[in-house]
């Protein structure tokens, strides 16, 4: 079994002046979590969705779910205060119905343009490694500073790679990387290969794209409709 475990806790912070957190920002008509939603909807690997939200907005994510045929939202969870939170709270949740060797596909929502190739991607290497991580190659020169002002160190670029999502694991083994992160007070963690890793298990990567990217600012609103309203216009 295939389970995608959506992150809708967030209270998008660095999107400035709004009244709503990003993912539930309406673009073109629908949420920006429904967007999300529908990439994993539609895909015929995934078996069955849980969202981690914010309990202040699920009654509403229950309605746009209804209303726009989303149907394989079997579980909607409280969002944590961070990250980690969430997705401990989605496997906490789900653990006594899952199977150790069934595949949980963790995903931001405010990725709403991520492809049918990737999921399937993270699925299949997934189930053959155990653990899988979507990147990118990284295209700029990245430097290093350890104190702000100054430039430390330059790690060579084609050793470097920008992290996205999914990241997608045997459920034994991210349950296992979670629970070593709560025995060791490791908190907060922004990425879920950090704890894997952490356990000694290896995590294989996955070809990402370019048009995956997060909807962390205003300007990325712009780039998101821009890329819809260009997808429209080539269906016509």
């Amino acid at each position: 079994m295939n389970i995608a475990l959506i992150l809708a806790g967030g209270k998008g912070s660095r999107m400035g002046n709004t009244d709503q957190p990003k993912q539930f920002i309406d673009i073109y008509g629908k949420p920006l979590i429904i967007h999300t939603l529908e990439c994993f909807d539609r895909h015929r690997e995934i078996d069955y969705i849980i969202v981690a939200c914010l309990k202040e907005w699920q009654e509403d994510l229950k309605i746009w779910i209804r209303k726009y045929d989303i149907n394989k939202v079997k579980w909607i969870v409280d969002g944590g205060e961070a990250r980690q939170e969430s997705v401990y709270n989605g496997l906490k949740l789900i653990e006594k119905e899952i199977e150790s060797e069934d595949i949980i596909v963790i995903h931001d929502s405010a990725r709403p343009l991520v492809s049918h190739r990737i999921i399937s991607e993270n699925i299949d290497v997934a189930k053959r490694y155990g653990a899988a991580d979507t990147v990118i190659p990284a295209t700029d020169t990245i430097i290093k500073s350890e104190d702000t002002k100054v430039i430390h160190s330059v790690p060579k670029r084609n050793e470097l790679y920008l992290g996205q999502t999914p990241q997608s694991f045997r459920f034994s083994i991210i349950k296992e990387a979670h629970e070593y992160s709560k025995q060791k007070d490791i908190k907060e963690a922004t990425d879920d290969c950090q704890l894997v890793l952490k356990t000694g298990h290896p995590v294989h990567m996955v070809n990402g794209d370019s048009l995956n990217f997060k909807i962390t600012k205003a300007e990325d609103l712009l780039l998101l409709k821009s890329v819809i309203k260009i997808g429209k216009l080539e269906m016509v």
